[in-house]
């Protein structure tokens, strides 16, 4: 190393543009020598040694193919001792959170600066101090200086902080060609800023913190001092003992005045509260005692999910409760409702469908906590063909009756009659009533619903105090007409209280509203044969479904007279729900036994599932209802029974996430979701 390096010496000597003589003499020759030991090693080099391996006592003993492998380490930016589980109090919605990002930032070192920089104002303010600005010109200037041992040191003018040092060797003594007045113009050189940086910090402002605080009233507080003794305990007992032997009395001396009346005895108070106190636990203990015995049936309700939806686009029912009263057997199910409030409980109406069988009825309300027996019973002496509950006064059920009355009970009342029911003298219809439905209170704050029958005639009910006030909205068919347009069914619009649609057993659809008496707005031919049912979309303000005995099923726009969708379920259809979870899933029921399920947003051809429910030879399906808030549906058929069924995933799938984009998620993404169907290209 040390002959390359002499030898590099020989090759590029530090010459400058204008080289020095060449030395003679002994100088020349003593220089020589120096080269000649170092080139050919006067002694012997501690790096021409050989040199030995020394290992550890404890280094491991690896294989070559172990030495060979590589192990591949991944730097990451994560501090691995930052923690995991912070949680923070999020004020807005009162409740501690999770963060979802950690600090990795991790401080090794701290070194407060209070560098400036050289052309800043307060540099030049320094400079100014010190008299360096004056100095600058006679820096610029290249100065020059000689060494001790004859070399000389020249100075660029370029930059005066900069170190530009060049040194060659002369004879000794100093250069004559610069003069003493040059010499004496150099000054002190300037060293340069190495460190030629900005020092900055700043400091974000931190919310401030707001402290809402409440305090309710103390309670009325009462000092109660006494002293309690045998004699004081004695005269309470007594005095209770003589009030207990007086309530008796009065028993004895009421009874018998009735027995003379011949009446029956009535209970007191304190026995009437025992009473309905030990039916309640009972009721309670009969659930307990009927969810024990059903317990798989509610595990599935709760928990199961059918896997078979991961590899098929199609989806199933799984049956769940099956609902029947023993006095009902020969009764349909002619309408069914859930109750918004409690969404375990739902109203049944029990009737018949043919004019040589008609009798007595029944209006029977279930919840699922119970399948064995109806939570409450009344019997009505025609049949019952339609019934809507209350959204908000829950305990309000609207029913029409065969023979054209309309009726109103209150569940919270211990009575089997109705509290309001119409009559001749009332302006009950002639005909069956086949829809009723519930509106908003009035400006006197009065209940009131609507009504359709087949006597051609929309009849709004008003119930004041005891009695039912009645006003016509539409006839279909004016007095003295010859035929007789009949109503069918009614629906009225989610957001638009006035519109409402209306289906005629001729095959007609007519669109009205509240606000123009006798008046339609639009009339769509829509089916063949009777409108069995129709609806307005949840989400959407312009799309409504219908179906009828004619075997189809259509999605219209209503301000298209033409059906934007038709489905033919090859069998008479019954009846059509909306999923209150999806603008694009409906269900409809036929007369074959099947239960359709459709979602267009998947399939905008064929139904998702078509699942035989009951024996087609035997019974017919009539009316089906999907669960406000649960994934399950209720069917009805002719013969008095009630299914419950359990959507699978893929029935009430939402759409798939696309990257990059968040989730919509509301009633507005759902109406987006339809407004794609509509815009579809239909061929």
């Amino acid at each position: 190393m040390m002959q390359r390096v002499g030898a590099a010496r020989k090759q590029a000597p530090l010459a400058p543009a204008k080289a020095p003589a060449a030395k003679t003499g002994k100088a020349a020759s003593k220089k020589k020598d120096d080269i000649d030991e170092t080139e050919m090693g006067g002694g012997v080099e501690e790096w021409t040694q050989e040199r030995t391996l020394e290992k550890p006592a404890n280094q491991l003993d690896l294989s070559e193919e172990e030495l060979n492998e590589e192990i591949t380490r991944i730097l990451t930016s994560n501090n691995p001792h930052a923690p995991q589980n912070i949680v923070r109090y999020t004020y807005k919605e009162r409740t501690y959170k999770p963060m979802s990002t950690v600090d990795q930032l991790a401080v090794h070192c701290v070194l407060e600066g209070n560098l400036i920089h050289k052309d800043s104002d307060e540099a030049r303010s320094q400079r100014a101090q010190q008299g360096l600005i004056k100095e600058k010109s006679v820096e610029s200037l290249p100065s020059t200086e000689v060494g001790t041992d004859g070399e000389k040191i020249e100075f660029p003018d370029e930059d005066p902080g900069e170190e530009a040092v060049e040194m060659v060797e002369g004879e000794g003594g100093v250069n004559e060609e610069m003069g003493d007045e040059e010499s004496n113009v150099r000054k002190e050189r300037k060293l340069k800023n190495q460190f030629n940086f900005w020092d900055r910090g700043s400091q974000t402002l931190n919310n401030p913190l707001r402290q809402r605080g409440n305090q309710t009233e103390l309670p009325p507080r009462v000092n109660f001092s006494d002293t309690a003794n045998w004699c004081t305990m004695y005269d309470v007992y007594t005095e209770e003992l003589q009030l207990q032997e007086k309530n008796k009395e009065k028993q004895r001396t009421q009874s018998s005045k009735e027995d003379k009346r011949e009446t029956k005895l009535v209970p007191t108070e304190t026995q009437s509260d025992d009473i309905s106190k030990l039916a309640r636990v009972s009721t309670n203990m009969e659930r307990m005692v009927v969810q024990n015995i059903f317990d798989d049936i509610a595990q599935d309700f709760q928990y199961f999910e059918d896997s078979a939806d991961e590899f098929s686009e199609g989806g199933t029912l799984l049956p769940l409760w099956k609902f029947h009263y023993s006095k009902a057997k020969r009764l349909s199910v002619t309408s069914l409702c859930w109750n918004q409030k409690y969404q375990d409980l739902f109203g049944v109406g029990l009737g018949s469908y043919d004019f040589t069988k008609q009798g007595s009825g029944m209006l029977l309300l279930y919840t699922v906590k119970n399948c064995t027996f109806p939570q409450y019973i009344f019997s009505t002496d025609s049949s019952v063909m339609c019934l809507d509950i209350h959204t908000k006064m829950s305990y309000l059920v609207a029913v029409g009756f065969y023979d054209g009355c309309v009726a109103v009970y209150n569940l919270k009342l211990k009575t089997m009659l109705p509290t309001h029911k119409s009559s001749v003298l009332s302006g009950k219809h002639t005909d069956p009533v086949w829809q009723v439905r519930w509106q908003k209170d009035d400006m006197d704050n009065h209940h009131n619903f609507f009504s359709v029958s087949s006597d051609g005639r929309v009849v709004s009910w008003t119930l004041i105090k005891n009695e039912l006030m009645h006003m016509d909205i539409i006839r279909l068919s004016p007095e003295g007409a010859e035929t007789v347009d009949s109503g069918r069914c009614i629906d009225f619009h989610k957001e638009f209280d006035n519109m409402f649609l209306l289906g005629t057993e001729e095959g007609k659809i007519h669109k009205s509203s509240k606000a123009y008496s006798n008046h339609l707005i639009q009339t769509y031919n829509a089916h063949n044969m009777a409108v069995e049912a129709v609806r307005w979309n949840h989400f959407h303000p312009r799309v409504f479904i219908s179906c009828s005995y004619d075997w189809t099923v259509k999605i219209w726009d209503h301000t298209v007279p033409t059906p934007m969708f038709t489905f033919d379920l090859n069998a008479a259809v019954g009846d059509v729900s909306w999923a209150p979870y999806s603008s694009t899933v409906f269900a409809a029921v036929t007369s074959d036994g099947k239960v359709h399920v459709f979602d267009l947003n998947t399939n905008k051809y064929k139904a998702l599932c078509q699942q035989l429910v009951v024996a087609k030879d035997t019974s017919q399906l009539t009316h089906i209802e999907f669960n406000p808030v649960h994934p399950i549906i209720i069917v009805g058929d002719d013969h008095g029974y009630i299914n419950c069924f359990k959507l699978s995933p893929n029935l009430r799938k939402k759409p798939k996430e696309k990257k990059g984009q968040e989730p919509q998620k509301g009633p507005e993404a759902e109406a987006t979701k339809m407004e794609k169907l509509l815009n579809f290209p239909h061929f």
